[in-house]
């Protein structure tokens, strides 16, 4: 695997693009060998990737929700014990 993120634009990446990505940055953050000003740049971008994933992943949720209601099965609710 490349050490290097991507430098594919965010908004064109799949989820798993996207991780992969965002695991790259941090990789390279942590190893801590990149100048300042490429550690601010780096993680700038893992926190556009971070907002990408959380997007993509409530996108998911809500069409699982969606089938869930057309199926007729409850959605956005968990049964409480006790009540």
């Amino acid at each position: 695997m490349n050490d290097k993120p991507t430098e594919k634009p965010i908004g064109a990446m799949t989820f798993e693009e996207a991780m992969i990505a965002l695991e790259q940055v941090v990789g390279a953050l942590e190893r801590g060998d990149v100048p300042l000003e490429q550690s601010i740049a780096l993680y700038e971008r893992g926190a556009a990737l971070k907002a990408h994933c959380a997007a993509k992943l409530k996108d998911a949720e809500e069409k699982v929700e969606l089938i869930r209601a057309q199926e007729g099965r409850a959605v956005g609710t968990t049964p409480v014990e006790g009540m």
